[in-house]
């Protein structure tokens, strides 16, 4: 029992460290503003939900955030940015972790990564419009923009940008996953012994 413990701590920090590592080699995407970056620190907290749990996801995202705001800093005196990076991976997880265990399999993971991707991408647009671009603004002292400026932002920059961000792990993921599916019933079976 307490071995156990002992491995799923330390594969969630190797995890954690994965996911920061992949943060780091984020790049921008053609026509999009420079500061929205795409990465695949996603993909191991995937990993960690569908073999520990729900919670073994949000502690990779967190574990990823924090090592890049110790590491890195802000440009805010909030960790604005982290905060969303923190609550963007959480909306793309939680939902592929949730569909993925009511229909298993290789389709089933397909439509879970698309119900992350939708979740991640409308619910950020509205965090987006109302929390995270005020609080830049507001902490970086720049002028606010108006209702339909934001709106436009929102709609011509934020949602679309989320949405290939979300299709591009989609990808990603679901190459690694039809190979790797075996393992990770294995170890999902090994946690549960």
């Amino acid at each position: 029992m307490k071995k156990n413990k002992v491995n799923k701590m330390v594969t969630l920090a190797m995890l954690g460290s994965i996911s920061y590592l992949l943060m780091l080699l984020n790049f921008p995407f053609p026509g999009f503003p420079p500061f929205l970056n795409v990465d695949f620190s996603d993909i191991p907290a995937l990993m960690a939900a569908l073999i520990f749990g729900p919670m073994a996801g949000i502690l990779v995202e967190f574990l990823k955030n924090l090592l890049d705001l110790v590491m890195t800093g802000t440009m805010t005196a909030v960790p604005v940015g982290h905060i969303a990076n923190f609550i963007a991976g959480i909306l793309f997880v939680l939902p592929t972790y949730y569909v993925f265990k009511k229909i298993n399999s290789k389709k089933g993971m397909t439509f879970a990564l698309l119900a992350g991707t939708v979740t991640m991408a409308v619910v950020m647009s509205v965090l987006n419009y109302y929390v995270f671009l005020p609080a830049y603004t507001f902490f970086m002292g720049w002028d606010a923009m108006s209702a339909p400026e934001s709106r436009k932002f929102v709609t011509t920059a934020i949602l679309p940008f989320n949405v290939i961000k979300g299709v591009l792990i989609t990808s990603v993921f679901m190459l690694l996953f039809i190979k790797l599916q075996t393992w990770i019933n294995k170890q999902v079976l090994y946690k549960n012994a």
